[in-house]
């Protein structure tokens, strides 16, 4: 990867993760599928100027949906989701990522 933020797409905000976030200071962002823990380390680190002590990461596969055209069409029309890599960087303490301005 050449850039840094071509390999962290986005932060994942859910109630899970902002509770991961306040009790083990763990975070999670939606990466390039082709990016490994390294760089996806790195690219944190460089991004929020934070220290990274451990990264996990998932792969999730598209699910197929099937868009159905009322109840009486013959050929339903079948379609899948992207597929995209989550990763979930624990940071040193005393570290933490604003999201969020407050104020």
């Amino acid at each position: 990867m050449n850039d840094v933020y071509d390999v962290i797409y986005a932060p994942v905000v859910t109630e899970k993760s902002a509770q991961a976030i306040e009790n083990e200071n763990i975070y999670t962002f939606i990466v390039d599928r082709k990016a490994n823990k390294i760089e996806i380390s790195r690219a944190v680190e460089s991004i929020w100027d934070v220290k990274v002590s451990d990264v996990r990461t998932m792969r999730y596969n598209g699910k197929v949906k099937r868009a159905l055209m009322g109840r009486l069409s013959r050929s339903p029309k079948v379609g899948r989701r992207p597929a995209f890599k989550k990763a979930i960087v624990q940071l040193a303490e005393g570290d933490h990522i604003e999201f969020y301005e407050v104020g």
